[in-house]
């Protein structure tokens, strides 16, 4: 069995959802070290303003990095399949062997 072309939207489809779940992860990180920084921004500074930022910061991961992480997945993986489609139409594709 070779591997001769492979749709370039599914797996682009497929890396975005990925990558969006792995940005929202992130997110989430992030958003925690936030909320932390918020404690002690208040606490050391009594500055409200500083700390709204720094919350407003930690929340807005929670929403910007899956979107970031699932539009630049979605591109990589749609060049990056594309690519293979151009070399496996060059050299022959990719031999497997599956047994059932």
């Amino acid at each position: 069995m070779t591997i001769k072309h492979i749709d370039v939207l599914s797996v682009a489809r497929i890396a975005a959802v990925v990558y969006a779940a792995l940005g929202f992860i992130g997110g989430l990180i992030f958003a925690c070290i936030s909320l932390l920084g918020v404690g002690v921004t208040a606490a050391q500074h009594d500055g409200q303003l500083a700390a709204f930022f720094s919350l407003l910061f930690g929340v807005g991961a929670i929403i910007a990095l899956p979107i970031l992480y699932g539009v630049f997945g979605f591109i990589g993986a749609a060049i990056t399949t594309w690519l293979f489609n151009v070399a496996a139409g060059i050299a022959g594709g990719i031999r497997i062997q599956v047994e059932s």
